[in-house]
């Protein structure tokens, strides 16, 4: 029976780590792992989420479950974090889930449930976890544009062009902020038409928000999903704390649904329960604890929120530095771009043979479709770089 296993695609960025890996090169540089790195490249544990920890260990008295669908604490608390008080609290459905990528296949196991004939648009390009996980769940994706490679910046008008082809039930895909791969974000005037938009055709919004805080701030990357939550009657969201906490390995996230009323919160809370327990059962429970205590001790929040603010500044000003040493080195604001994108990725509009020069001659590893996560880089490498971009002809 093994044997007739189909071969499954290989994960280009599992197969650019294990490049990096082997390459024996000291001066190489790694920009293609989507993990957050401080100064020194290590990906450290934050100064709240160690103080909670050791908290916990002091104080836990037991191992048992939680609940289906989570600890109470860890959903109320993220919901609040993402959503604040713009809509009700009783109509919000919630599970705890194993990382954002358990939230988003959630998401989409519940649309299968509720519309086994709906399709999913989705930005192009978006995080490749995303199509796998519909092509697997054998659900319909249409792309629309979103990216203009020549500007760095939202092909806008291409969107709208393209979401107009939405039907009743369709689902748009939206990222939160700090969008992966590209880094370019849409402006709330943007949200608002893509919203008018999505309520015209009857559509219905998800949104993946995985990296709150990493871009112009905690409220402020919230504002276009507090936005559509708001103004749409139902809405999908998969939230992630591995990158704002530092949690990656705990795998830690949540699904949130925004429904119209409590009974219909009812009916979505049942359901999620249910594919929880079909799924994985009960989710893990030490991240999102960690997480519901720092939320929730003000001092522990205090604390964190100065530490993520300092992340997110570290990695505002290496952008800046990088666009500054590319227009020095070329003369031109081509990649000028880079400082206005935010999050930790950046999708720079080189061709694949320059990313492929890069790789081999310089030792510099981004993804093929270029795509660096800023967070890679460090003072001292940025003009090493930026020289590499212009000698391969970037």
């Amino acid at each position: 029976m093994l044997s007739q296993l189909p071969e499954q695609p290989t994960d280009k960025i599992l197969d650019l780590m294990r490049m990096y890996r082997a390459d024996a090169r000291t001066s190489k540089i790694d920009l293609g792992v989507g993990v957050y790195k401080d100064a020194s490249g290590h990906t450290p544990v934050m100064r709240a989420v160690k103080a909670a920890e050791k908290q916990l260990w002091e104080e836990e008295t037991s191992k048992s479950y939680v609940a289906l669908t989570g600890d109470p604490a860890f959903c109320d608390a993220m919901a609040t974090l993402v959503l604040d008080d713009c809509v009700p609290r009783s109509t919000v459905a919630t599970c705890a889930t194993p990382g954002g990528t358990g939230a988003v296949r959630q998401a989409f196991d519940l649309v299968l449930l509720a519309n086994p004939s709906a399709r999913v648009f989705v930005s192009d390009p978006t995080w490749p976890n995303h199509l796998s996980i519909l092509r697997h769940l054998g659900i319909e994706t249409i792309a629309y544009r979103y990216f203009d490679t020549e500007t760095g910046a939202v092909d806008f008008n291409g969107m709208l062009a393209d979401l107009d082809a939405l039907r009743p039930g369709d689902v748009v895909l939206l990222h939160g902020c700090c969008h992966n791969p590209t880094g370019a974000n849409l402006t709330l005037p943007e949200w608002q038409a893509v919203i008018k938009v999505m309520n015209a055709k009857g559509a219905i919004p998800m949104i993946d928000i995985a990296y709150q805080g990493f871009g112009d701030g905690l409220e402020e990357d919230a504002a276009g999903t507090r936005l559509v939550a708001k103004s749409c009657d139902e809405v999908l969201i998969a939230a992630s704390c591995s990158k704002n906490f530092g949690i990656y390995r705990e795998r830690t996230g949540i699904t949130m649904v925004v429904c119209q009323d409590d009974a219909q919160k009812a009916l979505t809370q049942s359901n999620l329960s249910h594919l929880n327990r079909q799924t994985y059962s009960f989710p893990p429970d030490h991240g999102a604890r960690l997480v519901s205590m720092v939320l929730n001790d003000a001092s522990l929040r205090a604390d964190w929120q100065s530490e993520l603010e300092d992340v997110r500044k570290g990695m505002l000003s290496l952008r800046e530095q990088l666009a500054g040493e590319l227009q020095r080195l070329t003369g031109s604001d081509r990649f000028g771009f880079i400082a206005q994108h935010r999050g930790m990725f950046s999708r720079l509009g080189l061709s694949p043979q320059v990313v492929e020069s890069l790789r081999t001659d310089h030792g510099i590893y981004m993804v093929g479709d270029s795509r660096i996560n800023v967070a890679g880089l460090t003072a001292d490498t940025i003009p090493i770089l930026a020289k590499a971009i212009v000698e391969t002809g970037g």
